[in-house]
């Protein structure tokens, strides 16, 4: 009988050796036995748990300023990851349990969103979802002055932060001067989209509602004649005056005589030139130089604003033919070449030094 059983216990060894062991799953990390382990360790009850998660959803976070982070596109954990990243939540793992148990018990009240989002300083778990679910996404600025030209747009573009991809090219006057506002990573594309948009919106209205005297063919010319008038003043409520003479000088047949269409034809826009113009300088031959060619220029000299657009469409009405500069910013105004002349006599009187022989004087 011993025997039997040696031999039996034998082969149940025997067999237990040749018997394949079955696969054992793999194991995750659940935040369940986070929370029974929280409890254990604790000793705290359910309700104790709870009224301590509560304290710590609407507690104020550790943000210190208010700071715009950026959420990317993923899961929850990504999502976390960036918001302790940018030190707006805690990295122990009772608040990531607190956090990510009140991401689902308030799932009803929306979805969570990528993008780029402004978060108030101190904010609590509480008000992280809020933004998180119901924030706007943080806008970014590019204001274009008047007066600027194509190059010196696709300067600022190129130079604006939190754009991507490369500036298309834009054509003189084609982008209309304001401020726009556009999300992180938008395209230069778009942006440049909708100065062209708003420029051929503003345009049309314009023409449509223009003085119709005007010595105008069409709303190109428009905006060229007003991209002149947007560089000869500064000051607002000379430029319709600054439009009376250079109209009354086309229906005259009388050169323009401009001398920001003469720096334009001696850099191609390329900005301020850096010094007086000399007599020289008015001979250069070159489409655009107003002193050597009657009518307009082939084009705009820069981007005019709503004001110069105004003023050329609706200029003040008189018969002044020439301006000259007052030396305090301003223009005297003239009808005539004899009064014209005094007025000129008059600027270089005031002024403390004589110009050289050959500086030009507007």
């Amino acid at each position: 009988m011993d025997g039997a059983l040696v031999r039996e216990s034998c082969s149940c060894l025997k067999a237990g050796k040749n018997r394949k062991k079955s696969p054992q799953p793999k194991r995750r990390f659940r935040w369940g036995r986070l929370f029974a382990g929280v409890l254990l360790v604790s000793g705290m009850s359910a309700g104790a748990l709870a009224g301590a998660g509560w304290w710590r959803y609407t507690m104020p976070g550790p943000l210190t300023t208010s700071t715009a982070l950026v959420i990317p596109h993923g899961g929850y954990a990504s999502t976390i990851t960036a918001l302790q990243r940018g030190q707006a939540l805690e990295a122990n793992p009772f608040d990531m349990f607190v956090f990510r148990a009140a991401i689902a018990l308030t799932r009803q009240e929306g979805q969570i969103h990528a993008a780029e989002l402004l978060f108030p300083a101190h904010a609590s778990m509480r008000d992280l979802l809020n933004v998180l679910r119901h924030g706007k996404p943080v806008l970014h600025q590019l204001t274009i002055p008047e007066g600027l030209t194509a190059r010196q747009i696709t300067t600022l573009l190129d130079a604006a932060p939190f754009l991507k991809g490369a500036t298309p090219q834009l054509a003189e006057g084609e982008a209309f001067p304001e401020t726009y506002s556009y999300t992180r990573d938008t395209d230069r594309t778009v942006i440049v989209a909708r100065m062209k948009l708003a420029m051929k919106r503003e345009v049309d209205a314009v023409w449509e509602k223009r003085d119709p005297a005007l010595p105008l063919k069409n709303p190109a010319e428009l905006v060229t004649l007003a991209s002149i008038v947007e560089k000869e003043t500064g000051l607002p409520d000379e430029r319709p005056h600054i439009a009376q003479v250079f109209l009354n000088r086309l229906k005259a047949g009388i050169r323009l005589q401009s001398d920001p269409t003469t720096i334009y034809a001696l850099n191609d826009g390329a900005g301020p030139l850096g010094r007086p113009l000399v007599r020289s300088d008015l001979a250069v031959q070159n489409p655009y130089n107003t002193y050597v060619v009657t009518g307009l220029p082939p084009g705009p000299i820069c981007s005019p604003g709503m004001a110069s657009l105004q003023a050329v469409a609706h200029p003040l009405a008189g018969n002044d033919l020439y301006f000259v500069a007052t030396g305090n910013g301003g223009h005297n105004f003239a009808a005539s070449l004899d009064e014209h002349n005094r007025n000129v006599a008059a600027f270089r009187k005031g002024r403390d030094n004589s110009a050289p022989s050959d500086e030009k004087v507007q």
